[in-house]
C-alpha cells in the first residue's frame, strides 16, 4: 500500500517596509504595487494602500460602516508636515475622526471634518474633508466614528 504526504505552508508575512494596493474586496491585505506607497514597520493592521493613477487611497475597516480615505500625500507622511485626507464613510449622523498613537500621542487637526457636498471620488457614503499634522514617526491609528458606524485606518508616519 502506497502512502501519500501532503504538505502544506502556510506563510505569515508582516506589512514591514512592503509597498501594497489594496485587493478589490479584501479590506485589510496588501501586494506589490507600481504606485510605490510604502508601509512603515510595525503598522500593525494597516488597510490597503492603492494608487490607480491618481491619489493613493486606503479602504478602513468597519463596524457597522464602510469606511475609505483618499490620501493627498504618499505614505509614509511626513511628520510635521499638513496631510489633507477626504473620508468617505457610511453610517449615519455627523463624523469625528482622530488620530493617535499607540503612546497616547494626537496629531494636531487643522481642520474638518468638513462635509462635501459631492466630489468625482466616487465610493460609499458621505464625504468629509481634514487635515493633519503628525509631531512624531510611527504606525498612526484614525478613529472614524458616526452616530451609527465606526471605522479605523492604520497609516505610517516618517
Amino acid at each position: 500500500m502506497r502512502s501519500i504526504v501532503v504538505v502544506v505552508v502556510l506563510v505569515l508575512a508582516g506589512c514591514a517596509g512592503t509597498p501594497g494596493t489594496a485587493v478589490p474586496g479584501k479590506a485589510g491585505t496588501a501586494a506589490p504595487t507600481s504606485a510605490g506607497s510604502a508601509v512603515a514597520a510595525g503598522c500593525h493592521g494597516l488597510s490597503g494602500l492603492s494608487a490607480d493613477g491618481g491619489l493613493p487611497e486606503v479602504r478602513g475597516q468597519g463596524r457597522g460602516a464602510e469606511v475609505w480615505g483618499l490620501l493627498f500625500a504618499p505614505a509614509p507622511f511626513e511628520r510635521g508636515r499638513e496631510v489633507k485626507i477626504v473620508w468617505r464613510m457610511t453610517g449615519e449622523g455627523p463624523l469625528t475622526v482622530t488620530a493617535t498613537l499607540p503612546d497616547g500621542t494626537r496629531a494636531r487637526r487643522t481642520f474638518g471634518p468638513e462635509q462635501h457636498g459631492g466630489s468625482t471620488w466616487k465610493r460609499p457614503g458621505e464625504e468629509w474633508g481634514t487635515g493633519f499634522v503628525f509631531p512624531k514617526p510611527g504606525c498612526w491609528r484614525f478613529d472614524l466614528t458616526r452616530t451609527r458606524g465606526t471605522g479605523r485606518v492604520w497609516l505610517p508616519v516618517r
